[in-house]
C-alpha cells in the first residue's frame, strides 16, 4: 500500500469533514442543536457530538494516544450526563434527549479532534496492523479508517438534512 497516497487522501477527507461540519454548525443556537424532526429522531447537536466522539475514540486508539475528549478537557466542558467515555453507541432515546451543548463547544471539540486525526495520520505507517480482534475477521488499521470515513460522511449528510428541515420548518 502506498502510505503517502493513502495519507494524502485521508487528510483531504478529514479536512473536508471539519470544514463542512463547522459550516453546518456555525451560528446554530441551542434550540436548533436540540431540535428533533420527529419525536425519537436524533438532533443535530447529538449527531455532531457522536460522530466527533467516534472519530476521537478511533483515531486515539489507532495512534495509541489519549482522546481529545479527555486530554483537552472536553469531557468536563460538555458536562453530559453520560458515562465518562461514552460516544453514543447504544444510547437510548432518553440519553439522546439529555444531550446539551453549544455550537462553539462542538466546533472547538471537532477542531481538537481534527488536530489529533492529522497527528495520527502523520505517523501511521502500518495500515495492515490489527487494531481490533473482537471481529471476524479482525479489523486492520485500514479497515478502521474506512469505517471512520463512512461514519463521518453518513452523519454529515444527516446533519445537513436535519438542518435543512429545521431551516424550512
Amino acid at each position: 500500500m502506498d502510505t503517502t497516497l493513502a495519507r494524502t487522501m485521508l487528510l483531504d477527507v478529514f479536512d473536508r469533514f471539519l470544514a463542512d461540519l463547522t459550516g453546518l454548525l456555525d451560528g446554530l443556537d441551542e434550540d436548533a442543536l436540540a431540535w428533533r424532526p420527529a419525536p425519537e429522531a436524533n438532533p443535530i447537536g447529538w449527531i455532531a457530538w457522536h460522530v466527533t466522539r467516534v472519530q476521537d475514540d478511533h483515531f486515539a486508539d489507532l495512534g495509541e494516544i489519549d482522546q481529545a475528549w479527555v486530554a483537552a478537557g472536553w469531557r468536563e466542558r460538555f458536562d453530559l450526563p453520560y458515562e465518562p467515555m461514552a460516544h453514543g453507541y447504544g444510547h437510548s432515546d432518553a440519553d439522546v434527549a439529555a444531550w446539551r451543548g453549544t455550537a462553539d463547544h462542538l466546533i472547538g471539540y471537532a477542531k481538537d479532534v481534527h488536530t489529533l486525526t492529522r497527528r495520527v495520520l502523520g505517523g501511521l505507517t502500518d495500515y495492515e496492523r490489527i487494531v481490533d480482534e473482537h471481529w471476524d475477521p479482525p479489523v486492520t488499521a485500514a479497515g478502521r479508517l474506512v469505517s471512520v470515513v463512512d461514519e463521518v460522511n453518513q452523519h454529515l449528510g444527516q446533519i445537513a438534512y436535519i438542518k435543512g428541515l429545521y431551516d424550512h420548518r
